[in-house]
């Protein structure tokens, strides 16, 4: 079959059928306005915007993959570097290409003192997603040469700088809500490994963050890359459809991203395990309350993965290490206590029919804002780490777009629900 026909009334229309290599097919719908006839898909939860090659997504089975690879392979050989490379060329890296490429990044990493000066503008109080996103719009400012987005070589290059500039930019946005001295980046130290010194170490004292503390960071960076087209990359592609620079398309996924309902979960996961914990009842009973109430459990259920989220999973795996050492790596009695409300909440989760019935399974969010908090970060900081993973995938779609013949400026239709035509009524007329 190479057409849907849609048969409505007297109206018959074709509709061709666009092949997917995995997953579900799509039919053009485009054909369908030339009949004065739209479809309406409130949230665009069955409406494909584009086709795409650079994530795919299976919900029923667990499966993600960037480019064709495992989430599981990429986070057990990989790096979140060379992850970077592989969302935006399509393939892994040559030695040479991801030794150029990190050292790229890693010597650009650098913000020039007007720029500081600029960071060191924002109140103290600003939230750092906020303060990220004024941020990376205000590089096409700094840097005009490289916002040319008919120039291929200018949208390589405003990757780059995007690339290595944001983790000193989310840094410094940490620094300046704790009034801290905001530190200069070092390029002899790997990419996750600088962006931690940045973040905790004392001025003129050495510091070495804990190897596990680096290697669980990139891990989530990792599982965090990219998500097909959820609502901040639907910003970044409709963003760029209008011709927008990519600092600007990248600055509109990080406001999108901002959104609780989106990259502010991780927050509210983490609280509802506070709340747990200090709710003077076990989890099973918090539980059982809960559902008697109809209330929902942060951290539990995804729009897209109907069984358990395989990125959830691997945020488990790297959490448990953690918390084999607590005293360690200097871990409170009152994280320790999460991790355990955590445990036995997903063991309830996992064997309880209430939550297997409405597909309630972990998601993403159930661990990562235990990991960050172990790390050292407070949950302000939770979603611009989501945003720092997220860049390469936003500037991977944003480039997919680019060279998509069929793109065009997005511009949804609406099924006008409102007054017919009237006429105006002089103000002393008004009953």
């Amino acid at each position: 079959m190479t057409n849907a026909h849609l048969h409505l009334g007297s109206l018959r229309t074709e509709l061709p059928l666009i092949k997917s290599t995995e997953g579900p097919n799509g039919v053009l719908m485009s054909p369908m306005r030339n009949d004065d006839i739209v479809s309406l898909d409130p949230g665009f939860l069955t409406t494909a915007q584009c086709t795409s090659a650079i994530t795919y997504i299976d919900g029923k089975n667990s499966i993600l993959r960037y480019r064709g690879y495992p989430i599981e392979q990429l986070c057990e050989q990989s790096d979140f570097l060379e992850v970077a490379w592989l969302l935006r060329y399509g393939e892994l890296p040559t030695q040479e290409q991801y030794d150029t490429f990190v050292n790229g990044i890693n010597h650009r990493t650098m913000v020039g003192e007007d720029f500081r000066s600029l960071m060191s503008s924002f109140p103290h109080s600003a939230h750092p997603m906020s303060v990220l996103a004024s941020a990376i719009n205000a590089l096409a400012a700094f840097y005009p040469e490289t916002t040319d987005v008919s120039d291929p070589e200018q949208i390589a290059e405003a990757a780059t700088i995007i690339m290595a500039k944001a983790r000193t930019i989310v840094s410094y946005a940490m620094r300046r809500r704790l009034d801290e001295p905001m530190m200069y980046p070092d390029y002899s130290r790997g990419y996750i490994d600088d962006f931690l010194r940045m973040c905790f170490a004392v001025p003129y004292e050495s510091y070495d963050p804990d190897p596990l503390h680096v290697h669980a960071l990139g891990r989530l960076l990792i599982i965090h890359a990219d998500h097909e087209q959820n609502c901040s990359t639907s910003v970044v592609r409709i963003a760029g459809s209008a011709h927008a620079n990519l600092y600007s398309a990248v600055a509109a996924g990080i406001n999108a991203l901002s959104g609780p309902l989106h990259g502010g979960a991780n927050e509210r996961a983490l609280r509802q395990l506070e709340d747990i914990a200090q709710s003077g009842l076990s989890v099973k009973q918090y539980v059982e309350q809960a559902k008697q109430e109809g209330r929902r459990i942060s951290g539990l259920g995804h729009r897209v993965y109907k069984s358990y989220d395989p990125r959830a999973a691997i945020a488990k795996q790297y959490l448990t290490e953690i918390m084999k050492n607590p005293s360690q790596l200097h871990l409170s009695e009152d994280e320790c206590q999460l991790f355990r409300v955590a445990t036995e909440l997903e063991e309830i989760a996992l064997n309880d029919d209430y939550f297997i019935s409405r597909n309630l399974y972990p998601n993403v969010d159930f661990y990562t804002g235990l990991i960050y908090r172990a790390i050292g970060f407070d949950e302000s900081m939770f979603t611009p780490l989501f945003a720092l993973g997220r860049i390469p995938g936003w500037i991977a779609q944003y480039v997919e777009l680019m060279n998509d013949p069929m793109t065009k400026i997005g511009r949804p239709r609406q099924v006008y629900v409102g007054e017919r035509l009237r006429d105006y009524v002089p103000i002393d007329q008004r009953g």
